[in-house]
């Protein structure tokens, strides 16, 4: 069955309108000075940190937290929205936001919003990888596109995964393999980052420079398969 976009008609939201609101009454002249002093590089630190504690809030399973918490994060997106508003040359607005976020989940599934069949969850990350490569035709490796502000434990999974999909990292293990459990895992992880720091070793710088070796090997894969 195809479906349409849902129509703003069909809710309200005036809790939403109400601090969308408050936001530009924020950054309005005569409204509150360090707000308005405020860029899009300045407001980065505080996304981060935002985002973290909303994490936090969700494995700790604290309900009242997580609406704290995403409201931090929602926040964060209408201020950025708000500070393009009023800035020349770029010129958008949450509303340009919510529309561009909307025409790409539209595109992004056509088995609910086109002709196309997913039955399971595997079927539709197999074919939203040829959409984003259709949206994206600039891109020429897998990694394009990874944040690399991530941190490594997390951008080491995200570049193996994108690694799969041209059939590289497969043996990247080696010997090593991980426990059982996410619990051993943990234990085992915590003991390798003591162990650097006594030893004077950075973990994260180290995990970030065996990263990047493995997607120099991967763009070099990449190159081969397609000479």
């Amino acid at each position: 069955m195809t479906h349409t976009a849902a129509s703003p008609a069909d809710s309200t939201h005036p809790g939403l309108d109400e601090l969308i609101a408050t936001v530009a009454l924020l950054r309005a002249p005569g409204g509150c000075p360090w707000d308005a002093d405020q860029t899009h590089e300045s407001l980065v630190q505080y996304l981060v940190e935002e985002s973290w504690e909303l994490i936090d809030a969700i494995e700790s399973g604290d309900r009242a937290e997580m609406i704290e918490e995403l409201g931090d994060v929602l926040y964060q997106v209408l201020f950025h929205a708000d500070i393009a508003a009023h800035t020349a040359g770029e010129g958008f607005d949450i509303d340009d936001v919510a529309r561009h976020m909307t025409a790409k989940m539209v595109s992004r599934h056509p088995h609910v919003f086109g002709d196309r069949e997913a039955e399971t969850a595997d079927d539709v990350v197999a074919f939203w990888e040829d959409l984003k490569a259709e949206e994206k035709p600039h891109r020429t490796s897998v990694l394009d596109g990874v944040p690399r502000g991530m941190p490594a434990l997390a951008l080491a999974q995200k570049v193996l995964g994108k690694a799969e999909k041209v059939g590289v990292g497969a043996d990247a293990a080696g010997d090593v393999r991980a426990p059982a459990t996410e619990a051993e895992l943990g234990d085992l992880l915590f003991a390798l980052a003591a162990s650097a720091k006594e030893q004077g070793l950075d973990a994260e710088r180290a995990l970030r420079g065996a990263v990047r070796a493995f997607e120099a090997d991967v763009r070099s894969a990449e190159v081969a398969a397609g000479s």
